[in-house]
């Protein structure tokens, strides 16, 4: 006679692609109950703490979405190009690789690097939240807008800083941290801006043994994030020890804090 069923998930494999059953019991159900009853049992490992858990199907950007669909007026208006304007003399850049927290602390350290915000961009709704983009239903990227003196600073140190701070051959993930928003990106704003990432892109390339998944596509409508996930390390983190944003610092940068 069958008396229970459980799901079994096997980490040995691949252990970070699962960070949660796939299932769990409804809360509008016990617990257990007769004649049959289903335990599931928890799958332990360690998560990033700076989001809320949620389905890995989901954060791939599969899965309902019980929020209304974007309107095609706020679509264009998110998909529209990012038209703020840098300080005079300045130029604006921006990056998506990974967690935005840890890829922003690494541009402040960027002798020439006058301004950095983190926000989300490349996705299809007007004005998102935190929660929406981490829902992965909205096709956002958390990245990271930096505003430099091209005097001081090139675009191709910019570019050396974007490769070393992440893995660029890993899609839609760094690390833990798994969902359509950690996707890397080089996002442009001139020709020359392009053309610079690209051939940075296939230099790059001879030098991993892996496939580069980066996307270089235009800079488009750039959201400011929350006020508490700007300069969120350099502040302090998660756990209150503030990480030097000093130019030119190399201490390792603690990605939660």
């Amino acid at each position: 006679m069958l008396r229970s069923l459980t799901l079994a998930t096997s980490c040995s494999s691949s252990p970070s692609l699962v960070s949660k059953p796939f299932f769990s019991p409804s809360p509008k159900l016990p617990l257990s109950f007769s004649p049959i009853s289903l335990p599931f049992p928890q799958t332990k490992r360690s998560v990033s703490l700076h989001r809320p858990p949620m389905n890995i199907l989901k954060n791939l950007g599969f899965g309902a979405n019980n929020k209304p669909a974007p309107s095609m007026e706020n679509s264009a208006i998110a998909q529209g190009p990012d038209d703020d304007i840098p300080a005079p003399g300045q130029q604006f850049a921006q990056f998506g690789a990974g967690c935005f927290w840890g890829v922003e602390l690494a541009f402040q350290r960027v002798p020439g690097v006058t301004k950095t915000e983190v926000g989300y961009s490349q996705g299809f709704v007007h004005n998102p939240t935190y929660e929406d983009v981490c829902s992965g239903t909205t096709n956002h990227n958390e990245v990271v807008r930096v505003q430099y003196d091209p005097k001081e600073c090139s675009y191709d140190t910019l570019l050396d800083a974007f490769w070393a701070r992440h893995d660029p051959t890993t899609l839609n993930r760094q690390g833990n941290d798994v969902g359509t928003q950690y996707r890397s990106g080089i996002y442009f704003y001139t020709p020359e801006q392009e053309m610079a990432a690209r051939e940075s892109l296939e230099k790059q390339q001879k030098l991993l043994n892996r496939k580069i998944v980066t996307e270089i596509v235009p800079a488009k409508k750039f959201y400011r994030a929350e006020e508490y996930h700007q300069q969120y390390l350099a502040k302090g983190g998660r756990f209150g020890f503030k990480q030097s944003a000093e130019k030119g610092c190399n201490d390792p940068i603690r990605c939660y804090g």
